[in-house]
């Protein structure tokens, strides 16, 4: 057992989440829930391994040899059923670089990529700071649960002559996890329209009460996979993720990238952490996901029963939720200065996921309840006569 309420201070840790509020023009006693980084250690399997690494004295270059594939592979037939090739594997540092990378391969400058707002922000900008236009097909809520309006997807898709659909799955920020039929939806209209799916897995291991089914099952025309256990092991700074692909020139454009770019060896520590992981984590992440989802569970019975108003939008995935604050009728600006300046927290303001996202905020409850508890006390204190 696993005691998940223990306070761990990452003050001064070099920590994104907890040690560059200046940096980023807030103030320093901000309590922050707002990048997708867990408060949470890391089972001592996983520790262990880097430490017994670390202790070796000895960090050359390094690749990953067969038992890290195969523990992938592994964990890809337990976890989705899913049967991987080790030949279209990809490793690679990082989620939003393969997305990077792969927007340069299967598009042109100027070519349209689509994505279904409010959605994780570096798709966009992915998107853009590669010379490619971003075209939204908005998310659309129907009985209280975000779905994908297909007529309007297929509609932009054909009249903007789209070239790669992101795809979130599960969808940050709203917590959905798609299920059989629409993906099928999905799938058939990019094989309709000859649209590259890269679908972003990474929170692929924190689904609640449902089952994740990866787009690999549907096996589209053409996709790749971009997925990692940094999210679902809390390893960001180990920087290490994969690729999988379904077509063997993709995966040589995409090590061409690589060449361009001068990329080549992964960290060691990254392999190292990601295989300790892989084939001993499994009880760890079990526990975890178990305890974020009574938080979850918390958050939903405090905010009913003393901040009706904020509208609870439940997750079937990921360890975000997405609270709807427009029945106070707040501009934007106004909802983050209240949250910021009066409650003392740092959300991330729903605005930066799209125009959809307005009204909106973010908050990563992978942290111990007693901060939850906090958190909620300042919405509390801050918008209870509102």
């Amino acid at each position: 057992m696993y005691n998940f309420d223990i306070e761990i201070n990452r003050k001064n840790t070099n920590s994104l989440k907890w040690d560059f509020n200046k940096e980023r023009g807030k103030d320093e006693n901000l309590l922050p829930f707002w990048v997708a980084d867990m408060d949470f250690k890391l089972p001592d399997s996983i520790i262990d391994s880097l430490i017994n690494k670390a202790k070796e004295g000895v960090f050359g270059y390094s690749d990953p040899k067969i038992d890290y594939y195969n523990a992938l592979i592994d964990w890809y037939k337990t976890e989705y059923d899913v049967n991987l090739d080790l030949k279209n594997i990809i490793v690679s540092p990082s989620v939003v670089f393969s997305i990077c990378t792969l927007i340069k391969i299967v598009t042109k400058e100027n070519d349209a990529i689509i994505i279904n707002e409010p959605v994780y922000y570096p798709f966009k900008s992915s998107i853009t700071v590669n010379n490619r236009r971003p075209i939204s097909s908005d998310l659309i809520i129907r009985n209280d649960k975000y779905v994908i309006d297909f007529n309007d997807f297929e509609e932009k898709i054909k009249n903007n002559n789209v070239k790669a659909y992101i795809l979130c799955s599960p969808h940050n920020p709203v917590g959905r996890v798609w299920d059989y039929d629409e993906l099928e939806r999905i799938v058939d209209i990019c094989n309709k329209y000859n649209v590259f799916i890269i679908s972003d897995e990474i929170h692929s291991d924190f689904v609640y009460n449902k089952k994740f089914i990866s787009i690999a099952k549907l096996n589209p025309n053409n996709y790749a996979i971009v997925s990692g256990p940094t999210k679902t092991f809390n390893m960001p700074g180990l920087k290490i993720s994969h690729v999988i692909v379904n077509d063997k020139k993709l995966k040589d454009d995409f090590l061409t990238e690589f060449d361009r770019i001068g990329y080549s060896q992964q960290s060691i520590f990254g392999l190292v952490g990601a295989l300790s992981a892989y084939k001993y984590g499994k009880n760890w992440l079990n526990e975890v996901r178990d305890y974020i989802y009574n938080n979850i569970l918390f958050i939903e019975e405090y905010l009913n029963k003393y901040l009706p108003k904020i509208k609870f939008i439940k997750p079937e995935g990921t360890y975000l939720i997405w609270l709807d604050f427009k029945e106070y009728k707040l501009k934007d600006k106004e909802l983050d200065d209240l949250i910021t300046n009066k409650a003392k927290l740092w959300l991330d303001l729903g605005i930066i996921f799209g125009k959809s996202g307005s009204g909106y905020e973010r908050i990563n409850v992978a942290t111990n309840r007693n901060l939850i508890k906090k958190m909620l006390d300042s919405l509390y204190s801050v918008f209870k006569d509102l």
